[in-house]
């Protein structure tokens, strides 16, 4: 059934947890009761945005029109053989459930990211990553309803052109298409995946399956990552910066000890984390909000932050370190 509500605070449904509302918001339980919501005069008539778990978000205002939310939530075997198992996951499920309900199937490919915010149909337009593994690297195809036309339009992996931290949902085809369900490919014998960060190490050498790998990832993300229930936070407010290996070159003169990880034979991934926090950010405050002091990635909202607190901290972060290391940093977080 479509509930459709007024005024409605968006506050427990962003984590920042600023004291925000919108007009309306709209809420489906399947694809059919999506179509009837495009068809809406409502919808029509009023400009819309579609989150999921509101976990890549900062509103900076009160939204003026219509927030939709799915709740299309299924997990379901739609095909497998002797190595693979392929699994169709409606867009409202929560992510790590779907992590967790593939771990205890001993199905591999999803466990590096476990406890990232937020929702399935979120982690295909935003391909999610952690520790190594990007969401793309499991997905088969994603399904969708498009906006103008309430049509139903299924999107193979390559025809959703992704890159780090990106897709054709958020460049291209912006606002034009909404996820319904994500088809995943797992793996009956799993492949680890244990050398970015200190997942390795965490791990230790004991025995190795799924489960531990999934433990070790949940206890790294909660002894740097405060629970925006505690402190509002987007988890990780940056990117890390994709750069020239000869700019790296000439920072690792300066700056001997400064990490990367490969990309290709032209490009490396520098840690975000790093360069804030060599640059003295830890702990900073710009009104109400802060750099967390255990991840310098993560903006919190220490003491009833503002939107603009947090914008200014981001940017003034930003100038910083393009100013100490020439990098331009990026915001994950989408400001609406």
């Amino acid at each position: 059934m479509v509930t459709i509500e007024e005024n409605k605070s968006l506050q427990q449904l962003h984590t920042f947890h600023l004291p925000v509302s919108s007009r309306w918001f709209v809420e489906y339980q399947s694809v059919e009761e999506l179509i009837d919501v495009l068809n809406m005069d409502l919808l029509k008539q009023n400009p819309f945005l579609q989150i999921g778990g509101g976990s890549n978000l900062l509103f900076t205002s009160d939204y003026k029109g219509v927030i939709l939310h799915s709740k299309i939530k299924y997990i379901e075997i739609i095909s497998e053989t002797a190595d693979y198992v392929n699994v169709k996951v409606g867009s409202g499920v929560t992510w790590d459930d779907f992590v967790e309900y593939a771990v205890k199937n001993k199905w591999g490919g999803a466990e590096n990211l476990s406890l990232i915010p937020g929702e399935v149909g979120a982690s295909a337009v935003q391909n999610i990553g952690a520790y190594g593994v990007e969401v793309k690297d499991i997905i088969l195809w994603v399904e969708t309803i498009e906006v103008a036309s309430a049509k139903e339009r299924i999107f193979k992996k390559e025809d959703c052109l992704y890159g780090y931290r990106d897709s054709i949902f958020k460049k291209e085809l912006k606002g034009k298409y909404i996820v319904t369900s994500v088809v995943y490919q797992l793996r009956k014998n799993p492949e680890y995946h244990l050398d970015y960060g200190n997942l390795r190490d965490a791990i230790g050498s004991g025995d190795l399956n799924l489960q531990v790998v999934r433990d070790a990832v949940i206890k790294i993300r909660r002894s740097k990552l405060p629970d925006p229930d505690d402190y509002g936070n987007a988890g990780s407010f940056f990117m890390n910066p994709v750069i020239p290996i000869s700019q790296y070159n000439q920072l690792k003169e300066k700056y001997p000890n400064i990490p990367h990880y490969s990309v290709d034979n032209q490009l490396v991934k520098v840690p975000a984390a790093w360069l804030i926090d060599k640059a003295g950010w830890k702990n900073k405050m710009s009104g109400g909000a802060a750099v967390h002091d255990k991840q310098c990635l993560v903006l919190i909202n220490k003491n009833n932050a503002t939107a603009n607190d947090i914008m200014t901290l981001a940017q003034n972060i930003i100038d910083s370190i393009k100013e100490l290391y020439g990098i331009i940093i990026k915001p994950e977080v989408n400001y609406i």
